[in-house]
């Protein structure tokens, strides 16, 4: 099995994909925002840092999110998002490897990208040469590559899933059976400041996952994407700044767009605590939105019922709700699920327990199931 399995190398997992934006350390946050929103919604995930141009070093990712966690990263920043935008792209970068990027071989076996995505990279840099047809762009050959794409752990999961049937005897085995449900998830309470969530925040992008809202009683009220955070523009970080937890959520929500009523009552909250700049930042017309966005679907895959109380006093605009699925989800409809959604994790509720949030599903620990069979 394991032979025709991983007969593919890196390179056929990279067909198709586009390259990514390269930026040097020095370059401005602000640089990075900008470039970012002048790529294709496909390839607008995110940057990557690179050192001297004679290594062509790949040294980490950013995006929109690491933008708005440095503009909330202390009362300096907020005070003064100008020079917080003006600081270097190394400022985004995690500090304790976090959120780590390697580069890899084009010319690598498959097992050899699984075993540094379960060794701790988040995300891998696979080389590209300019010109010439596909095999010779992925070449790989030394002294030549310019570019990059990102083979990340959502490719894995799906060339796994493709090959499914070879894994029969765990594919419909239960998440809880696993061992796969971890109850160790970020989580603030609704009522928390959001700015207090900054740190779960960068965490919950180092690890692709994100921040869960939970009821006193333990309910998944919603959640704080990352991904969603990456959709809005500069003012979400005024409203990280002014917000609860749940109103945070419910002004993601928005896509970017929201209501008069929530941007009036973000400005009064930076006008309480004398932000500013932050306000004038806010109400400049010459920002450029933020252009990610995601996308999902509503496919009946076995989810669990998500119990939902009010997340706050905007309400919710948007009728995406997060990806759930009970513990006694199978590995492979669990898999096909957060594909569908275009997500690397599943909360668990426990239809047990009043569907209270029993702890979350990762495609890292998923890709794990699929290593310890290769064995």
């Amino acid at each position: 099995m394991a032979v025709s399995l991983l007969a593919n190398d890196v390179s056929d997992l990279c067909i198709g994909k586009p390259a990514v934006r390269a930026l040097p350390l020095s370059a401005a946050a602000a640089d990075l925002a900008a470039a970012v929103r002048k790529g294709p919604r496909a390839a607008a995930a995110a940057c990557v840092a690179v050192g001297p141009a004679r290594g062509a070093a790949v040294l980490g990712r950013a995006g929109l999110a690491d933008v708005l966690c440095l503009l909330c990263s202390s009362p300096d920043a907020l005070a003064r998002p100008a020079a917080a935008l003006a600081r270097p792209v190394a400022a985004l970068l995690p500090k304790d490897g976090a959120g780590e990027v390697r580069r890899v071989d084009p010319r690598s076996s498959v097992l050899d990208a699984l075993d540094e995505i379960l060794s701790g990279a988040q995300v891998l840099a696979v080389p590209l040469r300019n010109g010439g047809g596909r095999k010779k762009q992925l070449a790989g050959v030394a002294g030549v590559t310019t570019d990059f794409c990102w083979l990340t752990q959502e490719d894995l999961v799906r060339y796994f899933l493709n090959s499914i049937s070879l894994f029969y005897h765990v594919a419909a085995r239960s998440v809880s059976a696993l061992g796969l449900v971890r109850p160790d998830f970020l989580s603030v309470r609704p009522d928390e400041a959001a700015l207090s969530a900054v740190p779960l925040i960068r965490r919950a992008i180092a690890s692709e996952t994100a921040v869960a809202v939970v009821s006193a009683d333990g309910h998944l009220v919603g959640e704080i994407s990352t991904a969603h955070l990456a959709a809005c523009d500069e003012t979400a970080a005024a409203a990280i700044a002014t917000l609860s937890a749940a109103d945070l959520m419910a002004y993601i929500d928005y896509f970017g767009s929201p209501p008069e009523h929530i941007l009036r009552a973000i400005k009064t909250g930076l006008k309480s605590k004398g932000l500013d700049a932050m306000l004038e930042l806010m109400e400049d017309e010459t920002m450029t939105s933020f252009s990610l966005s995601s996308s999902s679907s509503d496919e009946d895959t076995g989810r669990a019922y998500l119990r939902r109380p009010s997340s706050g006093s905007f309400g919710r605009r948007s009728t995406e709700e997060p990806v759930v699925c009970s513990p006694a989800s199978s590995l492979v409809a669990v898999m096909v699920q957060a594909l569908a959604h275009r997500v690397s994790y599943l909360w668990v509720l426990d239809e047990e327990d009043d569907c209270r949030l029993a702890g979350i599903v990762t495609f890292a620990d998923i890709l794990r199931v699929f290593r310890e069979q290769l064995l």
